[in-house]
């Protein structure tokens, strides 16, 4: 049931994210384009591919993107097929998964 409700909240907050992406402000830096044009560009000028992704709901598709050197970006895809970069950034570390409450989780 706890796990149950942890996704309601991470749903909710996705849908508020998309519907506050319109109202940010220009100077922002939130890139917004189509999904095979943006993928393109992060496979062009960081050689970055996708790693893993995950579905918001009914609401977005959150993909992350890695490259061998450590760039990393976070790509949500709304329903309407608008696609924006809401993060990047370098040093990405990949880990193996581990429970919370054990060791390096």
């Amino acid at each position: 049931m706890a796990r149950e409700f942890s996704f309601r909240w991470i749903k909710l907050a996705a849908a508020g994210a998309v519907m506050a992406l319109p109202a940010l402000p220009a100077r922002a830096q939130v890139i917004c384009g189509g999904h095979d044009y943006l993928v393109a560009r992060l496979a062009a000028a960081f050689e970055e591919k996708r790693l893993g992704y995950g579905v918001a709901g009914e609401v977005a598709i959150f993909e992350v993107f890695v490259s061998a050197s450590g760039t990393w970006t976070i790509l949500m895809t709304d329903v309407k097929g608008q696609s924006c970069i809401l993060a990047a950034g370098d040093g990405w570390e990949d880990t193996r998964a581990t429970a919370v409450g054990q060791p390096g989780g």
